[in-house]
């Protein structure tokens, strides 16, 4: 008989960081919905790869939501954050990190990401 292991994260909900406070902090859901017919799964895989990097304390998961239609939508606990719709092209990841950055750790710094022209 094998001991049991570590408890296992079913799903169900981002996880919750212990603060040190009585409750704990539940951390935002990222979602990038992107077009399966358009073949954007390695573009959005590689924005979400770029997201955790940088955000992986911020964040308490990164999904990726088949679509079609065109879209190519990033959604921040369910709040459309930038849209392929509305922006007619596709963003670079440093314009995304400030996006998520904004919301996730105001001020924070973002190093390269946040030097402009």
């Amino acid at each position: 008989m094998t001991a049991p292991g570590p408890p296992r994260h079913t799903g169900g909900g981002s996880e919750r960081e212990n603060t040190g406070q009585d409750a704990p902090v539940a951390r935002p859901r990222l979602e990038i919905e992107y077009c399966t017919r358009c073949r954007w799964l390695p573009r959005a895989s590689w924005m979400a790869q770029e997201l955790l990097t940088t955000f992986e304390a911020d964040l308490g998961e990164v999904a990726l939501v088949p679509g079609s239609g065109g879209v190519f939508d990033v959604r921040l606990d369910g709040e459309v954050i930038w849209s392929r719709t509305s922006d007619a092209a596709f963003t670079d990841a440093a314009d995304l990190k400030k996006l998520v950055r904004d919301r996730v750790a105001p001020g924070r710094a973002l190093g390269h990401s946040d030097r402009t022209g």
